[in-house]
This record gives structure tokens, C-alpha cells and sequence, in this order.
């Protein structure tokens, strides 16, 4: 089979033939249908997690089960179902039984400590793959099996609440999908901050209220407080940079918050004074557990959340992480292993 996986470098991406061993109890095999490119994967490529030459990429896999093992009876051959960031739980530590299993410590990541969904097939953990409802397109369910779920969870973290301001920065990928559940599952007002016009465009086709370019505006979080009479009650931060991190903090009202979802690899300045005197909560999120997934895509299903998607062929995996290094993508870009 057809793979994109982590060069023997460590430092990019390559396509390669392998096989696919049997599966094992509990298991079960998916024939991939699409996988979106997410910037993690880049972060996986270039080693920035430790480098894992060799890995199958992707966590935003969706495919049709070919095969289950004896013991599985979660799912059956036909199911369509995810192959999601959060790959596996121990299922028995504090965080798996309290709600919070994406944070136990014992997880694996698909793409990342396990073969991902960048593959013709795949082998999933049958209890973890979560299924896809029948009228969502499976391209678009790609990028809900991470950015959707990713954005969705983080404004959940947001405590966004009808009426509100929230302040996404960052409109690509992510930040595109944070805007469409702030607004339309949410029902909050929604500024998007990102240096691309072309982004902020985007952006406000799918619901924000107000955009703004921070390459054009010398004070955004004064803009933002201007414009909301007094700050944001939330901002979530989608972008991998320390001025977006830094800024929203001095966008949002006292008692606001302040959800990091991005990954840059710099430090964020925070004023303990300002933290403290306002009660400014900054909170770090990380994808959503199998229940949260489950939502994000009936949201989708039900056509209140459409993710902007291109399909570009598998041969094409190499330069769509180029671009992606470069920062040109819009919404996001879904391989084809279907029409492989």
C-alpha cells in the first residue's frame, strides 16, 4: 500500500510502498478513504516531538472498516469511522474515567507514537474509532476528526455563551472551523485576527462578525476592546505565534479567557498583574475525547459547520507540506486515497 510517512531523516516527509500487518484483538482494519494534512503533521515531520522516521502521518483519517478481529463488537465491516488525533486511552487512570481522557498519560497519537491514517489502510482500536453519520460528506468529516473536534472543544473551554464576544486569531484551517461553531453553534459574536486577507475573507463568508488584519493594525487589542465595548469575553488562539498568544490576553474583559490551542515553540508573555487583578483564566486545549468528536460531527451532519476542504492526490503530499511550512493553505487540504 500507498503510505505518506516521516523520512528516514527526520526532518520531512516521503511516500512510500509497505505492508499492513494483521490485526490483533480489539482491532480493526480501515481502508482510508481521505486524511486531511494538519500543521501537527508537520510538527511530527520535522521532529519537533522527538523525531519518529519511518511513522505513517495523520490523524484526520477517514475510512470504510474492512476487517474486524473476533472480539469487536463496537463496530462492523461497512461502518465509516474516524482515525482521530486521540488514536487510544489506558481507559482506567484519572483522566479516562473523569471526562478528560485526551490528557491520560499513557495515550497514543495517531501519526505520532502509532501509524496514522496517511495510508491506504489503517489498523484502529475499534472502541476509539468513532463512527461518522451517513449524510456528512467523508472529506469534510476529515477535518472535523481534528480541527473541527480541536476548535469545537476549545470553545466549549471558551465558556462562549449566546452574545458574547469571541475573538479566534488565527484563520486558517482551524481557525476557520473556530469561527463556524463560535458563531453557529454558539450563537457569540466573532472577530477573526489573522495577517492574511485572503484568510479574513474566508473567515467572514462563514459567519464572522469582524475582521481584522494585524499586519494593518498597529493595536489589535485595542481595536478589539473599542469595537466590543471593553474586550472580548474569550479568545482562542489557533495561531502558531507568540504575538497571537500575547494579544489575546490583552484582548479579552476582565473575568475573560483565553484558550491556547496553537503549538509555536516560543514562550507567551503573561503580566501577573494583569492576570490577577482582571482574573484572566488561560487555558490550555487539546483535541476532544470520543464523546466531543461525536458532536463536532452531527454539527456537521446537520450542515451548521461546513469545513472548507480541497482534495489534492496523494503524490501531492510532499508539496502540500511545503505549502503548509509556507503558510498559503486555506481551510484544508484532504488527501484522496479513495481515488488512489
Amino acid at each position: 500500500m500507498k503510505a505518506v510517512v516521516v523520512n528516514q531523516e527526520g526532518t520531512g516527509v516521503e511516500i512510500v510502498d509497505q505492508n499492513i500487518r494483521p490485526i490483533e484483538a480489539g482491532e480493526a482494519l480501515v481502508e482510508v478513504e481521505y486524511c486531511g494534512v494538519c500543521h501537527t503533521d508537520l510538527h511530527v515531520a520535522h521532529g519537533d516531538f522527538g523525531k519518529v522516521p519511518g511513522r505513517v502521518l495523520g490523524h484526520e483519517g477517514i475510512g470504510i472498516v474492512k476487517e474486524v478481529a473476533p472480539d469487536v463488537d463496537s463496530l462492523k465491516v461497512g461502518d465509516r469511522v474516524s482515525i482521530a488525533w486521540f488514536f487510544e486511552g489506558c481507559g482506567r487512570c484519572e483522566y479516562c474515567t473523569t471526562g478528560r481522557e485526551t490528557l491520560c498519560r499513557s495515550v497514543k497519537n495517531a501519526g505520532y507514537s502509532v501509524d496514522g491514517g496517511m495510508a491506504q489502510e489503517c489498523i484502529v482500536t475499534a472502541d476509539y474509532a468513532v463512527k461518522v453519520p451517513e449524510n456528512l460528506d467523508p472529506a469534510q468529516a476529515s477535518s472535523i476528526t481534528c480541527a473541527g473536534v480541536t476548535t469545537y472543544k476549545a470553545i466549549k473551554e471558551a465558556h462562549a455563551e449566546p452574545g458574547q464576544w469571541v475573538v479566534v486569531y488565527g484563520a486558517g484551517g482551524l481557525g476557520n472551523l473556530a469561527v463556524q461553531y463560535a458563531k453557529k453553534v454558539f450563537n457569540a459574536h466573532v472577530i477573526a485576527v489573522d495577517i492574511n486577507n485572503d484568510k479574513l475573507e474566508l473567515a467572514k463568508e462563514v459567519g464572522a462578525d469582524f475582521t481584522i488584519n494585524g499586519r494593518e493594525v498597529e493595536d489589535v487589542p485595542g481595536l478589539i476592546k473599542e469595537h466590543t465595548g471593553g474586550g472580548a469575553h474569550s479568545a482562542v488562539v489557533t495561531a502558531v505565534s507568540k504575538v497571537a498568544f500575547n494579544q489575546a490576553v490583552d484582548s479579552v474583559r476582565a473575568g475573560g479567557r483565553v484558550v491556547a490551542v496553537g503549538l509555536p515553540s516560543e514562550m507567551m508573555d503573561l503580566s501577573i498583574v494583569k492576570t490577577v487583578l482582571d482574573g484572566i483564566q488561560v487555558i490550555g486545549s487539546l483535541v476532544g475525547t470520543r464523546k466531543d468528536l461525536e458532536e463536532a460531527f452531527q454539527f456537521g451532519a446537520e450542515g451548521l459547520v461546513v469545513p472548507v476542504v480541497q482534495l489534492r492526490p496523494v503524490e501531492d503530499a510532499c508539496h502540500v507540506f511545503d505549502e503548509m511550512e509556507a503558510g498559503t493553505i486555506q481551510g484544508r487540504m484532504v488527501l484522496d486515497f479513495k481515488n488512489l
